[in-house]
């Protein structure tokens, strides 16, 4: 018979079949233990996020595709990121493998996998739409110190809330339970989880909404209701589930369905943020740069909100590794703007010499180096 360490000595483990029968008594659900299936999905949301990773992988070979460059790469990365430790959390959380052993540090992997890392999620994407509108409604720039300040700031709040916990009492908060190979997770701790979550993300929608009116060059608008849309209704997916499903993960079809709705939530956003670009810079790669500039020139000269001597927004690194938000300049290479076949009244810099294209977007506040070979 299977053994395992309980208190120092070693105590018969009981088999699935018999956890199964006692925890269903006990509260009265269909309890199922780990198997395949848990398996399978784990498997399948590796390759998900293998996918995004490949899509991540792509975007920094062709980080000087000016479209990529203009989005915060390094910071999607580090969103992407901590997906993956969020998910890594909720296998043993969700219940998708006997807690055994290792599996069995019920406060590690919950507390500082889980809870943290969904929480470093939610801040990120704070401190990337705080970079925004400190950008386009502030009209500041948001350097390297400003990032770091706005990170370290969300993140000392949430290592705080972790670490709180774990410090309290495991009976208040999570215990392990060695019979049953469970964790017992308290309602006042999912209680005070949950809310926190929606404290977040309440900061994200003040941000989002005074996003509303960036010009449209960059569709940082449109990405960031698409994010906020999909988090709002994870996260009420997520209350609801763990207020009045409070033993889900003993139930195999609700864990499997956490699990998925948690994956799908971390890439879609990560794929908001980059795959548009990502997907351009493959099919339509000469045609959609250009596109952009030209939008770029367009908004720029309706003074939609760009700040001064600005030609991208947040993203482009400067060579001594800040991040240029206030003060960037934008290589043009004239071949790309004067190249194209398509009709001159869709591109309006089709008929221009360079250095009138130089002149006219310096009139706009954009600081712009003309090349005559190819500059990316």
């Amino acid at each position: 018979m299977p053994v395992a360490k309980i208190s120092g000595s070693l105590q018969p483990r009981i088999s699935s079949k018999t956890r199964d029968n006692l925890l269903s008594s006990l509260f009265q659900i269909n309890a199922q233990s780990p198997d395949n299936d848990d398996t399978v999905v784990i498997a399948i949301c590796a390759g998900v996020f293998g996918l995004t990773a490949l899509m991540l992988v792509f975007a920094w070979c062709n980080y000087s595709y000016r479209p990529i460059r203009a989005k915060n790469l390094l910071w999607t990365t580090l969103i992407y990121l901590s997906t993956v430790l969020w998910f890594i959390g909720n296998i043993p959380a969700n219940g998708h493998v006997r807690l055994v052993g290792a599996w069995s540090n019920c406060k590690l992997w919950i507390i500082w996998f889980r809870v943290l890392f969904c929480f470093v999620f939610a801040s990120m994407t704070i401190v990337r739409f705080y970079a925004l509108d400190r950008v386009f409604n502030q009209k500041k720039p948001f350097t390297t110190w400003s990032s770091l300040i706005a990170t370290g700031a969300v993140i000392v709040l949430n290592v705080i809330f972790c670490l709180v916990n774990q410090l309290i009492s495991g009976s208040l908060t999570i215990e392990y339970v060695p019979p049953l190979e469970i964790c017992n997770v308290t309602q006042a701790f999912r209680i005070a989880a949950i809310a926190f979550q929606w404290v977040l993300w309440t900061g994200v929608g003040v941000l989002f909404f005074r996003l509303r009116n960036i010009q449209s060059s960059f569709n940082e608008f449109r990405e960031s209701m698409a994010i906020f849309a999909v988090i709002i209704a994870l996260l009420i997916e997520s209350t609801v589930t763990n207020i009045y499903y409070k033993y889900y993960i003993l139930e195999k079809h609700r864990r499997i369905e956490k699990t998925v709705m948690d994956m799908v939530a971390g890439n879609i956003v990560v794929w908001l943020f980059i795959g548009y670009p990502v997907f351009m810079c493959i099919f339509r790669r000469r045609e959609y740069e250009q596109h952009w500039l030209e939008k770029l020139a367009k908004d720029s000269s309706k003074n939609s909100g760009l700040p001064p001597k600005s030609g991208t927004f947040y993203a482009k690194m400067k060579d001594n590794g800040e991040f240029g938000l206030g003060n960037i300049h934008q290589d043009l290479d004239s071949s790309e703007l004067m190249g194209s076949t398509l009709k001159s009244r869709y591109h309006p810099f089709a008929n221009k010499h360079p250095l009138d294209i130089e002149d006219m977007l310096n009139d706009h506040g954009i600081s712009v180096r003309i090349n005559d070979s190819r500059a990316l």
